[in-house]
């Protein structure tokens, strides 16, 4: 009897080797944090958007998309933490139909996957980088348009600003770069 009671015990203690108990487990295991990361240099004759929102600013972003910095590492940062590696996967510059489409637009064919495949957003977390311009009186509105593309409360959203303190090529408001993290939920683990 002693025996069985050493084994069941020591089956415990193999299962449970971390202080977090057990409860708790189940539902840590579900997580999945993602990192999002995306940088454009600024081009003449576009429209600078960023988060979903048009910046007033008298140059925009250059790129195949409307270039949207904020919302392509948004992309990347829920892409990674799903495992459906990256933006450029899903929407090659090469295509397109991509040609100047709104992020927007990209966010919401992210979204649609990850839910597919059984993922909630918990939280989203970002950094711009940039000189110029100053983002400050964007952000409130940044936030409600990318957390009603997502169906995300606005308190699951943060997005901070920051600059390079004139350093490398952001400090010489040669463009905008963007970071973000994801943290999502699945039930699969």
């Amino acid at each position: 009897m002693q025996n069985t009671k050493n084994k069941a015990q020591n089956e415990k203690n193999k299962t449970n080797k971390t202080d977090i108990p057990s409860s708790a487990q189940f539902s840590i295991s579900g997580l999945r944090i993602g990192f999002g990361y995306d940088i454009h240099i600024f081009a003449a004759g576009r429209k600078l958007m960023l988060g979903g929102v048009q910046i007033s600013y008298p140059l925009g972003l250059a790129g195949h998309s409307d270039a949207d910095v904020l919302l392509h590492a948004i992309c990347d940062a829920l892409l990674g933490a799903a495992g459906f590696m990256d933006i450029g996967k899903h929407f090659p510059n090469t295509d397109l139909k991509y040609k100047n489409i709104s992020s927007l637009i990209l966010l919401k064919h992210v979204a649609v996957k990850i839910k597919k495949a059984g993922f909630s957003i918990i939280n989203i977390d970002t950094t711009v980088l940039a000189e110029q311009p100053k983002i400050s009186r964007y952000v409130s509105y940044m936030i409600k348009v990318i957390s009603e593309v997502l169906s995300l409360n606005t308190s699951c959203l943060n997005i901070k600003a920051t600059t390079a303190e004139g350093l490398d090529a952001i400090g010489r408001k040669e463009g905008i770069a963007a970071y973000a993290t994801a943290l999502l939920y699945t039930e699969r683990g």
